[in-house]
């Protein structure tokens, strides 16, 4: 799959041009690239689990801590902000320190961030989650570029596993946090800690190769404009923007909206583990289904309607259906979230354009989608329930219906220049 293939490459691009070799290194041997393969899908295995696992305990948290409903909002919200604010500094420090060894800095913050969590502080819990949200903004640039610079060869495949091992990590944080809670005795707080485990463990793996890692000649990347001024690159990080303010809402707020309309605590998170999953099989598909359309615009307006239906019957639906809309809400948000990589590289007329676009679409995008589950919070402290959010996911999905079909015209963005 082409599309899919190219996609999470180009959203490391802005690094991964200035900090490639201006020579070829030598060919690793079979054994060195298994090893490098399975460190990096193990890395974006964490790349989520920060996000679903405080999730599914907000309510512990929030009756222990005395947490308000709007700081339950804000310190859902403060990772997701991070991933747009920490994500334009990780290329020059690509640049400054190599890619390998800046993402071995990202996992140490991501493995202390997620550790300090279950100091159970008011404050540490909201330090540590903008910590280890740096640390994942920065994984989230280099990550993708390094799976397309050293598996060239192989680009579609470590996609789909580098895919795979992002939505396992957020799915089994989902599902197995409150199992965990009940296995540490009702604590919260080390069930919250345990996912520093798997960091701790992928970061020894990394480390060796990190700092064995050569160090590379930089070189300046062509310079072609600014894409500030086009209305087609805007478009594109709108939908980028608001398709992950509707999924971060699902992240941080379905299980609460879950146990307040009587499921327990496990049950809710296992839909929200398994809508998650489900994500998996449309992410893999969506990108050629775009690259055989005549244009996206149908398309990101199909995946829009299915989001918004399904996030809505979750608000009002009879519970007895849960399963069927956590499925079809996986497949809707699963292909949205691949169309918009997808539309980063279909609009781009080059590399380096491609570039730009993916560093706006994403630290531009994220910050947008901070929004989406901050408002919900605070929605459901002024009301007393979730019922006032299904105005606020109208409004996102009629932004992101509005975005997705500008941003799905059969057309290229122009640096410097308007549309």
């Amino acid at each position: 799959m082409p599309s899919s293939a190219r996609a999470p490459g180009s959203l490391a691009a802005p690094a991964l041009a200035s900090a490639s070799a201006s020579a070829t290194p030598s060919t690793p041997t079979r054994a060195r690239q298994v090893l490098l393969g399975l460190s990096l899908i193990l890395i974006a295995f964490n790349l989520r689990p920060v996000f679903g696992s405080l999730s599914v305990l907000l309510p512990e948290v929030m009756k222990d801590t005395g947490l308000s409903a709007s700081g339950a909002s804000l310190l859902t919200t403060l990772p997701l902000l991070c991933l747009g604010l920490f994500a334009a500094p990780a290329p020059a420090l690509a640049r400054r320190f190599g890619p390998e060894r800046t993402l071995l800095g990202a996992l140490l913050f991501i493995c202390i961030g997620t550790l300090l969590r279950g100091t159970g502080s008011l404050p540490m819990l909201f330090f540590s989650s903008a910590l280890a949200g740096a640390g994942i903004a920065v994984s989230n640039v280099l990550l993708p570029g390094l799976v397309k610079r050293d598996f060239s060869s192989h680009a579609a495949m470590m996609t789909g596993f580098y895919t795979l091992a992002v939505c396992a990590g957020a799915s089994s944080s989902a599902a197995f946090t409150v199992p965990l809670e009940h296995a540490f005795g009702g604590s919260w707080t080390a069930a919250l800690a345990f996912w520093a485990l798997p960091a701790g463990v992928v970061m020894l793996l990394w480390a060796p190769q990190a700092l064995a890692a050569r160090a590379r000649q930089a070189h300046a990347s062509a310079h072609t404009g600014s894409l500030w001024r086009d209305r087609l690159a805007w478009q594109v990080t709108c939908f980028m923007g608001l398709q992950s303010s509707l999924a971060y809402i699902v992240m941080g707020w379905l299980a609460p909206m879950l146990r307040e309309r009587g499921l327990d605590s496990a049950t809710a998170g296992y839909v929200l583990g398994v809508s998650i999953l489900v994500q998996l099989a449309t992410c893999l598909v969506t990108p050629s289904i775009a690259a055989r359309c005549r244009n996206q615009r149908g398309l990101a307006l199909g995946l829009t309607v299915i989001i918004l239906l399904s996030m809505l019957a979750f608000l009002f639906a009879p519970l007895g259906g849960v399963w069927f809309w956590a499925v079809l809400l996986g497949c809707g948000q699963g292909g949205s979230f691949a169309l918009a990589l997808s539309l980063i590289v279909m609009r781009s007329p080059d590399a380096s354009v491609t570039a730009q676009l993916s560093a706006m679409a994403q630290g531009w995008g994220y910050v947008l989608a901070a929004t989406g589950p901050l408002i919900a919070g605070l929605l459901r402290g002024w009301t007393g329930g979730f019922q006032s959010s299904a105005a606020l996911m109208v409004v996102i999905a009629a932004g992101m219906a509005w975005s997705g079909w500008g941003a799905g015209r059969r057309l290229h963005v122009r640096p410097g220049g308007t549309r």
